[in-house]
């Protein structure tokens, strides 16, 4: 049977307007699923940063929101370091608000070739049974040799520990700079010391074999082979531990853990009706806190002590 120019154009409009209808339709329908696993996917690379879940292991989706349990979302100010009322940790998407000139701001030349900051950034607290941090979790992301890498930082409640590294996202080439993927790589981390003694960034992944974390705090060894991404890893962490990224958030950080120290001291010496007992051991308590301070907390100490 043969047709016209006018019935074969009329029917192929037909099946693209019915093929457009049944595209769209099913992302409608899938888009709370891809949601779910992208939030699925953060979550578990949250853990894999804390040492909370590893990288062999396959995770349910319950089993992963079940680990999950005890980590706070918080979304903060980059500037202030204050939390951010009214923005949703949940759902927010700090690279869309990077992207968007409303919700970010140019950010000053810096090697991991970032050029704009978000107001806001979404960071992690890991709690104990008493709903006191143990430790935190921060997003970075910096340029390696091909790609930009994306991963997270894990710290300890002193604010300089690492705790973990891991990256979800890059496009370096396998088996050089895509070793950032390398579980063996990554145990080198834990134990290592994100600032030095007067509280600048100071976490480097060197060229060649770096020495325990007690002998070499500050180091890490490089990836074989790749010595642009090994750099481009210190450039971001070195960028997102600076004044540029969250230097605010773990200074405001540190003033609560010292406030809470001294609060914990005047409730486990109060003194008398006179004002007098327990002031000599209150004062000793104060002074060591002070000392255990200006050791964890790179340097800064509370004057009124």
């Amino acid at each position: 049977m043969r047709h016209d120019t006018t019935y074969t154009f009329l029917f192929a409009g037909a099946v693209c307007v019915v093929c457009a209808i049944l595209v769209s339709s099913s992302a409608v329908s899938l888009s709370e699923l891809q949601q779910i696993n992208a939030t699925l996917d953060k979550q578990k690379n949250v853990l894999l940063a804390a040492g909370l879940a590893s990288a062999s292991e396959k995770l349910s989706a319950e089993e992963i929101q079940q680990r999950f349990g005890n980590i706070k979302a918080l979304a903060i100010d980059l500037e202030t370091g204050e939390v951010a009322a009214g923005i949703d940790p949940s759902s927010f998407n700090q690279r869309k608000a990077a992207a968007n000139p409303e919700t970010s701001r140019v950010a000053p030349p810096n090697l991991s070739v970032i050029k704009r900051l978000p107001d806001h950034a979404v960071i992690y607290h890991v709690l104990d049974e008493s709903g006191d941090v143990t430790m935190m979790v921060l997003p970075i992301e910096g340029y390696g040799l091909w790609s930009t890498l994306y991963g997270f930082l894990a710290l300890d409640a002193d604010t300089k520990t690492i705790r973990g590294i891991t990256y979800y996202e890059h496009r370096e080439t396998p088996g050089l700079g895509g070793e950032v993927d390398n579980p063996n790589w990554k145990s080198l981390w834990p134990g290592r010391v994100a600032f030095d003694d007067s509280g600048k960034p100071a976490i480097t992944v060197m060229k060649g074999q770096a020495g325990s974390p007690e002998q070499d705090p500050h180091r890490v060894d490089g990836l074989s082979g790749a010595t642009i991404t090994s750099r481009g890893v210190t450039n971001m962490l070195q960028f997102w531990l600076g004044e540029n990224g969250f230097a605010a958030y773990l200074e405001k950080f540190r003033a609560q853990q010292r406030h809470k120290g001294m609060a914990q001291l005047r409730s486990d010496f109060p003194l008398s009706d006179d004002g007098s007992a327990n002031l000599r051991l209150y004062g000793s308590a104060a002074r060591r806190l002070k000392r255990s301070t200006a050791l964890q907390l790179n340097g800064s100490t509370d004057q009124r002590i």
